[in-house]
Parts: structure tokens; C-alpha cells; sequence
């Protein structure tokens, strides 16, 4: 076999491994199964990834998504966009079962693994970002503030998952649009949320506002 044809034949395990592990859970889904998808032998799926540990590594990395570029725009609005990018990915995800890696949480449990570490490295390094950002501008805590905005897109998942309304995201938008105010941050007014989830927003902040 050619190394192409074997980066074609690793990609294609990739992609139903990532459909079945999303769709279904880590657990669920055994290497019988995945086999019996693609229709090739156990040997040929060991011959790329020998476990099913491995398996899992792979899936996870191919979620990883780099962190936003460096930016011109202030770190307000850098988060802003964050918030409205999550927001607008979460409105337009087919067949949606939450968030990939706080799934593989749930599922590894508290045993330390490659996967396991990956997810929480996914994880972790978004908080990170942020705090970065709040750094810049000065909040009195911001790695506390950081923490609250993770939470809302945390939260957000497990709504949107709970409700079936997509729109819960334009709600995290409001809701840390509103943190940022209460920590002293100057931000514009506005965004570009869709007319429903104004209103959905509205609530939100709000509910935050008078909490």
C-alpha cells in the first residue's frame, strides 16, 4: 500500500470514527462496530491506530480547533466575537450532541489518559484565552471572569442540548456582554444577534442584571 493510499484509508476511519463517537459516545461504539462500518478488517484498522485509546486520541484531535489569531480589535471585542462565532456555530450544528470533549469527560471519568488530558487541555485553553484578553484590560480579577465566561458557553452547550433551541448561545452573548460591564469593561452596544434571540438576551441579561 502506497502512502497515499494510506492517508486516504486513515482519513476515512477518521471520518466514521468521528460521525460514530459524536453521534453515539466513546462507549457505545466498539471496534466491532466500527469495522463493520467501514467494511474492512480489524487488522487494517490496527494497522493505523492500534487501540481503541488511539482511536480516541485521533477523534479528539481532529476537534481540536486552534485558538483565534491575533487580532487588531480590542480584547472586548475579541471575546465578543468568540462569544457571536460560538453562537452562530451552535445555530447551524446538525444532528447536535453537545460539546465534543466535556462528553469525553463525562465518559473517561477521572482516570488519567491521553484523551482525557486532551479534552481538559481543549477546555482549559479556552478559559486561558480569555483571561489573557482580561488581563490586558485590567479587570480586578480576571481569571475569575474568565472562569464565569466559560462557564456561560459550558452552559450554553448543555442548554442547547436540553432545550433543542440553538438560540440559547445568542443568550451566553447577552449574558457575557453583561459580565464585562459589571467587571468595568467599556464595551460598544449592540451585535448582531438574530431578532428571536434579542429577546432570548434581553431575558438573560436581565435576570443577571438584577441578580
Amino acid at each position: 500500500i502506497s502512502r497515499a493510499q494510506a492517508e486516504r484509508e486513515a482519513n476515512r476511519i477518521l471520518e466514521t470514527v468521528d460521525r460514530l463517537f459524536y453521534r453515539r459516545g466513546l462507549q457505545a461504539v466498539g471496534v466491532d462496530a466500527i469495522v463493520a462500518e467501514l467494511g474492512i478488517s480489524k487488522k487494517t484498522l490496527y494497522r493505523h491506530f492500534p487501540s481503541k485509546d488511539d482511536l480516541i486520541v485521533a477523534y479528539l484531535k481532529g476537534r481540536f480547533r486552534p485558538l483565534p489569531e491575533a487580532s487588531s480589535k480590542s480584547p472586548a471585542e475579541q471575546i465578543l466575537k468568540n462569544f457571536e462565532w460560538f453562537a452562530r456555530s451552535l445555530s447551524m450544528a446538525e444532528e447536535y450532541r453537545g460539546c465534543a470533549f466535556l462528553n469525553a469527560l463525562a465518559e473517561l471519568g477521572d482516570e488519567q489518559s491521553e484523551a482525557r488530558n486532551l479534552a481538559v487541555e481543549f477546555k482549559e485553553s479556552r478559559r486561558l484565552w480569555y483571561r489573557e484578553l482580561l488581563s490586558r484590560l485590567e479587570v480586578d480579577d480576571p481569571d475569575t471572569l474568565a472562569t464565569q465566561l466559560a462557564l456561560l458557553i459550558d452552559g450554553a452547550y448543555a442548554a442547547a442540548l436540553v432545550r433543542r433551541d440553538p438560540s440559547v448561545g445568542w443568550a451566553a452573548v447577552a449574558a457575557a456582554r453583561v459580565l464585562l460591564k459589571s467587571a468595568g469593561v467599556r464595551i460598544t452596544a449592540g451585535g448582531p444577534t438574530p431578532h428571536k434571540a434579542r429577546r432570548v438576551g434581553r431575558k438573560v441579561a436581565s435576570a443577571v442584571q438584577r441578580a
